[in-house]
């Protein structure tokens, strides 16, 4: 809605002094106590041509005020009155904001108003964003999953989460989070001595003593990640496609499962994970449909060039076991996997980014049961191989090309080919996996791959044998970029380090005729 002059009077600010921001202020000096103060960021993401989600966190029961401008000084801004943030949402407030058709660079403004209160206005935060092109571009992205993991929090000596830093100096268009944004199963401890002697020192709040379990214990997993700066910014200069995994609830989660871990009181996995769903949603720009409600898989078109399917491996899955049923096992589930095939074949997009919160080919256990989608046979497809199998076949069929999947999940970094070739089954077309993360958490790998869908190790960077769960501080923390040239239409995916390194780089021609895939490059 536009605040009209009627909402202006309505929350109390007519005849108050106009400020430098579009809003005004009321003329009476108010203690700073009575004032909302905005205490996680602001946020956008899920983009389309003409919308966006806003989003932002307030300490106290407000409402969410809007400015949105095409210039970052605020000229003509159009002012929006937004919902309501409340305890019984985790004091967040996230609006769809549409009508931005034309507009490349969206500059907003978010402000709160306490409830009874109307006088009492929050300081402003700011934040910026880009719409897909309407023409050919360039276009930049990141992607990278697993954030604040096995231990490792924020060390404010140490400068933070500086992965999210370096991904902003890249100045992206969007970035993926492509799952474990946080690890409501992972308690921090106040400092851990380090193999060179000296201590890294988390920051604490009282959520991140224990797993989480209740739905206040799940949201102050997601409000402690908005306590670093680099992610705060991040968060206000780049717009976030989000995805979850099995950390927003707890570790190789699968529904129905009764937990066999001392740690928790309440054992239903399903429980955990609805209480884990629901602060997700709360703590992200993720749009929901009010025919889909809780839905996590969806689509995003980025201009002629672009377009992004983003996957849910999570919430339809099949029980985690040996993973060789003759007769198939769900992974994305069979809905999930028509919206994707339609998905797909609708594209009119020259690549095709499938973000993926699991990898294909990698081996990933949990313990003598499997957790991906590989089984470690190495022959023909069984369980959740025999939808990945139905999916490439398919793609293969009906000429889709130029698929690319983006995935993380394994602490550490690599590049995939895969190709009929060298697999037991045969019937898809060659397509690269790119791997990355951790963002912010222990890294580990290299992992083993598994031959049937024919995976080739072209570049993988992970700790030295022998070496597990290195701390951030190592430098083992990653993410992927990708460029889409506007001309050519040549896509480059480069893996990166968290000081901005370039260890490889990959470089894709459009399908034109059936090219063989060209070298990597470091």
């Amino acid at each position: 809605m536009r605040m009209t002059r009627r909402g202006i009077l309505k929350f109390g600010l007519a005849g108050a002094t106009t400020l430098g921001t579009g809003l005004v202020a009321p003329s009476i000096v108010l203690a700073e106590g009575r004032r909302p103060v905005i205490d996680g960021g602001v946020m956008s993401g899920d983009m389309l041509a003409d919308r966006a989600m806003l989003w932002s966190r307030v300490d106290r029961p407000a409402r969410m005020m809007i400015e949105l401008a095409d210039n970052p000084e605020f000229r003509a801004a159009r002012q929006l009155v937004g919902p309501e943030a409340l305890p019984a949402g985790g004091l967040t407030a996230k609006l769809d904001a549409t009508g931005l058709g034309g507009m490349d660079e969206v500059h907003y403004r978010v402000r709160f108003t306490a409830l009874g209160d109307h006088r009492a206005l929050s300081e402003p935060v700011t934040g910026r964003l880009r719409l897909p092109p309407q023409t050919r571009r360039d276009v930049r992205f990141v992607w990278s999953g697993d954030t604040a993991g096995q231990g490792w929090g924020i060390d404010e000596a140490r400068g933070g989460m500086t992965t999210y830093a370096t991904m902003l100096d890249q100045r992206p268009d969007f970035f993926i989070h492509s799952g474990d944004t946080v690890y409501a199963d992972g308690p921090l401890k106040e400092s851990v001595e380090l193999a060179d002697g000296t201590l890294w020192r988390n920051r604490m709040t009282p959520e991140k003593l224990k797993v989480a379990e209740t739905l206040q214990e799940f949201r102050g997993q997601h409000a402690y990640n908005l306590l670093d700066a680099n992610v705060r910014r991040l968060n206000a200069e780049v717009p976030m496609l989000a995805q979850w995994d099995d950390h927003e609830t707890t570790n190789n989660w699968y529904p129905g499962e009764l937990l066999e871990d001392d740690r928790y009181t309440e054992k239903n996995a399903s429980l955990l994970a609805a209480r884990g769903r629901q602060a997700f949603l709360e703590y992200t720009p993720l749009r929901q449909r009010p025919e889909a409600p809780g839905r996590i898989h969806r689509r995003f078109p980025y201009g002629p060039g672009l377009e992004v399917f983003m996957l849910d491996m999570r919430t339809f899955r099949a029980a985690n076991d040996r993973n060789r049923q003759a007769n198939g096992a769900d992974l994305l589930g069979a809905e999930q996997l028509r919206w994707l095939l339609n998905a797909l074949r609708d594209s009119t997009a020259t690549w095709k980014v499938i973000a993926s919160d699991m990898p294909i080919g990698l081996v990933v256990r949990d313990g003598e049961r499997f957790e991906a989608v590989a089984n470690d046979e190495g022959g023909q497809p069984l369980g959740r191989e025999q939808e990945i199998a139905r999916l490439l076949k398919a793609i293969r069929d009906e000429a889709i090309h130029n698929v690319v999947w983006l995935t993380a999940d394994v602490h550490y970094t690599a590049a995939h080919h895969y190709s009929p070739e060298r697999a037991s089954f045969k019937d898809f077309a060659p397509f690269w996996e790119f791997v990355s993360g951790p963002l912010h958490a222990g890294t580990f790998g290299p992992g083993e791959l598994d031959a049937t869908f024919g995976p080739e190790v072209v570049f993988q960077k992970a700790p030295p044998e022998g070496q597990a769960n290195l701390p951030p501080s190592d430098g083992y923390q990653f993410f992927g970029q990708v460029d889409l040239d506007g001309e050519s239409e040549t896509l480059t995916v480069t893996l990166k380090d968290s000081a901005g390194q370039s260890l490889h780089r990959q470089v894709l021609e459009p399908h034109r005729a059936c090219p063989a895939p060209a070298a990597g490059r470091r």
